[in-house]
């Protein structure tokens, strides 16, 4: 517990606050200017914070109490982020008719927006390390809704690649993974759970974000509707308000700023910034695994699967809605579509969450998941029959639930597969290597679009693309668990040797000789010479 001189210090713990008094300072509080931080002065950034305490003063015990607002705050950041690019698909007719732009063109908006967002994973690492879970979601609301307000004041495509692309997309980076990890913390015999619960934020999502898109799309434009939907973001601040810290105090370098007066010359400069480029790259070496991609053969099958399937699973969602507006359908049923598929994520996923952490499924997850995703991808050629509402209602259904099982499982397989303590790095290693196939993936399907004139051919594609993945990850860890087994059963049963056969009857052992030792009456019987005759039996 923290102590300053005649004065009450305000300690974080998990569900209530402490206040003590003592005549004098401990030893492990840090000084400034003769007078020692509090909590407040810790929030502010000037040191660190405290332990979360007990009443019995241990660290709180993760899986419970404080856990819960974490949980909440964790699914309202994943709805704000993640399913925020599947329904820039409601501008995306506006977006062409305003910018005169192709369907390729146009598609590089949600393609730049997701891409970023996956692709700040090691800069977002480094932020994590540096000023903790909290700071990096709050500062990535603020980008995010920067970024969107930016928007609705661009004037040409290329801007809007820059403000609703990269901004707004590395704002959703530095909200999203923080919160993802900091829930790991604090669920551990419930984590299959909380990260079901918690994927649950991006079904909220698909069926909040394409209604309200929809209704301020009728009511203020596209502008007007980028406006507001950037104020909506900014909530991610809050979210990031009650992400407590977990653990044991991190050791922070040197503050950025140094208040003390500075000779700055050239050379110091230059030195300087030689430093802290290689302090940047050997955080980002640190923070990106690549040791685990080499070393972990379970990683790295896992990570080609899941950047394979990315080039085609997030590409239907944003096609969904002009595929559907392009047969006449109207737009309010279009974004219905994407509603009910979010409704039934909703519905579907916190069921599944609780059946696959029951411990028959124990070493299952994988196979689950898998599968999942093989049904996932085949459900893509429902778009093909028709696109008649009836038919897309029943692609939605069928998507929606391989889907739920998909999100719910994809974290909890990467978890599987590594130490805990290195689940952030080897988020951001796997999340760059998905933002490579997330920003070709919807321009790609524009040019078939606009090559072919049909929206069909982008659905089937995704299908091949997303099964065959499925089928790589379910037919890789198959062999890797058949491996690992037959391992196993080596170590476990050591190579029997048969015991020699004792020498019975006339059967003699040859080449086994030994030296008799005469008794008192054989050497009254036997000459001397043959006491120590060799006798071979």
């Amino acid at each position: 517990m923290n102590r300053r001189n005649g004065n009450k210090v305000a300690g974080d713990c998990d569900s209530f606050q402490m206040e003590s008094k003592a005549p004098e300072q401990a030893p492990s509080m840090e000084q400034k200017n003769g007078e020692i931080m509090d909590s407040e002065e810790v929030e502010n950034g000037k040191s660190e914070p405290i332990n979360p305490l007990a009443t019995d003063g241990t660290v709180t015990a993760p899986d419970g109490g404080w856990g819960w607002v974490v949980l909440v705050a964790t699914i309202l950041v994943l709805a704000l982020t993640l399913a925020f690019p599947s329904c820039m698909g409601i501008f995306y007719t506006d977006l062409q008719t305003e910018f005169q732009a192709s369907n390729q063109e146009t598609s590089w908006v949600p393609s730049i927006m997701t891409s970023v967002l996956h692709a700040g994973g090691p800069f977002c690492s480094v932020l994590v390390e540096r000023f903790g879970c909290r700071a990096t979601v709050m500062l990535g609301g603020v980008l995010s809704g920067l970024g969107m307000v930016a928007s609705s004041f661009t004037h040409t495509i290329t801007e809007l690649y820059v403000t609703a692309g990269i901004i707004t997309g590395l704002g959703f980076c530095f909200s999203f993974q923080p919160a993802v990890t900091i829930l790991g913390h604090y669920f551990v015999r419930r984590r299959a759970f909380a990260n079901a619960m918690s994927s649950t934020g991006t079904a909220l999502g698909l069926c909040t974000l394409p209604l309200l898109g929809n209704y301020l799309h009728t009511e203020l434009g596209w502008r007007g509707s980028f406006l507001v939907l950037g104020a909506v973001l900014l909530n991610c601040c809050v979210c990031g308000a009650v992400m407590r810290p977990l653990g044991g105090p991190r050791h922070r370098g040197q503050p950025l700023i140094n208040h003390r007066p500075l000779q700055l010359k050239e050379e110091k400069l230059k030195g300087r910034m030689r430093a802290l480029w290689t302090g940047l790259m050997t955080a980002l070496r640190r923070h990106m695994a690549f040791d685990l991609l080499r070393n972990n053969l379970r990683y790295r099958m896992y990570a080609v699967g899941i950047t394979w399937m990315m080039l085609g699973f997030v590409v239907p969602l944003i096609y969904l809605v002009p595929y559907a507006t392009a047969h006449d359908m109207e737009q309010s049923q279009a974004a219905l579509l994407l509603s009910i598929l979010g409704i039934v994520n909703i519905v579907v996923r916190p069921p599944i969450g609780l059946l696959f952490s029951l411990p028959w499924f124990k070493g299952c997850h994988t196979y689950v998941f898998s599968a999942a995703l093989l049904v996932n991808g085949l459900s893509n050629t429902i778009c093909c029959i028709d696109a008649s509402f009836p038919v897309l209602l029943a692609y939605v259904v069928t998507y929606g639930l391989s889907m739920s099982v998909v999100g719910s499982l994809m974290f909890t397989v990467l978890m599987d597969t590594l130490d805990m303590s290195r689940f952030p790095a080897a988020l951001g290693l796997l999340a760059i290597m998905e933002s490579v196939t997330l920003l070709i993936g919807p321009p790609l399907a524009g040019i078939l679009v606009d090559r072919t004139g049909e929206y069909f051919y982008v659905f089937f594609a995704c299908s091949a693309t997303v099964a065959s993945s499925a089928i790589f990850l379910m037919v890789s860890f198959y062999w890797l668990d058949r491996r690992d087994r037959r391992a196993l059963k080596g170590q476990q049963v050591p190579p029997q040797v048969p015991p020699p056969k004792p020498a019975s009857g006339n059967n003699l052992i040859p080449q086994c000789q030994y030296r008799s030792v005469p008794t008192e009456g054989d050497k009254d019987k036997a000459p001397d010479s043959e006491t120590g005759d060799v006798t071979r039996l």
